[in-house]
């Protein structure tokens, strides 16, 4: 009774931990993939609703493997402005010629995520041939994932967290405190899912408009900071068993309205993109019927190096 009792505070202590520090912050993560599943077609609408509440759980598993697995934390970033003042005319889009261009090793130290999207696709477009339904599922949902990652400004920066500009702790108020607050009034209908015919244009693209964003985040937050007198700027909120330190409600409310709306663009740019990858992989996969699908004996099972060769644990321990 008492070894239970220890292994129950230890996952509730744990469930917190990760709820206060997850990128995109579970909540904004589950939102993007369940909204996703709305852009459809008919042909595959019914078989992803048929799994909505798998898909919504489960888009926050690759966050949990970045505890688990060393390789796993490259994948959700990418420090563009390591590469310079004009990055994304000096980065090939091609993981064969960046590689060439600047090491392996370098692009596992900044980040690999748009390159991880097209892996996961991959994954997708043969789980869809397989007719797998727990490969499906999975790499759906981790799609989903990275792609949302993709589309947060701070994902982009060598920045991440405003640790280089005294601004410590943006990245959580940008991803999850602004979403939880303020997510009940966006607009989560994006439209009807759309082919696309290039996996990597669609992650690189994420990747610069987060980029181009990212000097109001920053901008803005430090204004702010400015106007308000410090004991205005936080509050103490209880998560869980814990009580944590907070950007207050008001300075929340006055950063999200000079943000003019764009925490809830790039969640609906997220959302559009993951049915715009789900539907076209379906396609590149031959627009199987979905029917009769066999489930596969170990649909889990953590996949490595299909694309590239993970070799380096990220150095800096980026929490991004």
């Amino acid at each position: 009774m008492r070894q239970s009792f220890k292994i129950i505070v230890f996952l509730l202590f744990l469930s917190s931990f990760l709820y206060a520090s997850i990128p995109w912050g579970f909540y904004a993560h589950k939102k993007a993939n369940r909204y996703a599943v709305f852009t459809l077609p008919e042909e595959l609408i019914g078989f992803y609703k048929k799994h909505i509440d798998h898909l919504t759980e489960h888009a926050v598993d690759a966050d949990k493997r970045r505890y688990a697995i060393k390789e796993e934390a490259p994948r959700h970033f990418i420090d563009i402005d390591h590469y310079g003042k004009n990055p994304f005319e000096v980065m090939p889009r091609k993981w064969t010629d960046a590689v060439a261009k600047f090491s392996e090793d370098t692009l596992l130290a900044y980040g690999i995520v748009p390159w991880h999207i097209q892996t996961v696709y991959n994954r997708l477009v043969i789980a869809f041939e397989e007719r797998d339904i727990d490969y499906i599922l999975k790499n759906s949902a981790d799609l989903g994932h990275y792609l949302s990652d993709a589309h947060v400004p701070l994902h982009t920066t060598v920045n991440y967290n405003g640790q280089l500009t005294n601004q410590k702790g943006i990245h959580a108020f940008w991803e999850s405190r602004l979403p939880e607050l303020f997510s009940n009034d966006y607009d989560y209908l994006v439209g009807t899912a759309e082919y696309q015919y290039s996996v990597l244009d669609v992650a690189w693209d994420a990747v610069e408009s987060s980029f181009n964003a990212l000097d109001s985040v920053l901008l803005f937050d430090k204004e702010l900071s400015q106007e308000f007198e410090q004991d205005k700027q936080y509050s103490y909120e209880k998560r869980g068993s814990k009580t944590i330190k907070v950007k207050s409600a008001e300075f929340s409310a006055a950063y999200h309205t000079k943000l003019n709306g764009m925490v809830e663009r790039r969640l609906r740019l997220s959302i559009k993109a993951i049915g715009n990858l789900w539907y076209s992989a379906w396609v590149d996969a031959g627009q199987p019927i979905l029917e009769g699908m066999q489930a596969s004996e170990n649909p889990f099972v953590e996949e490595i190096n299909i694309d590239y060769k993970i070799t380096t644990d990220d150095a800096r321990g980026h929490q991004h």
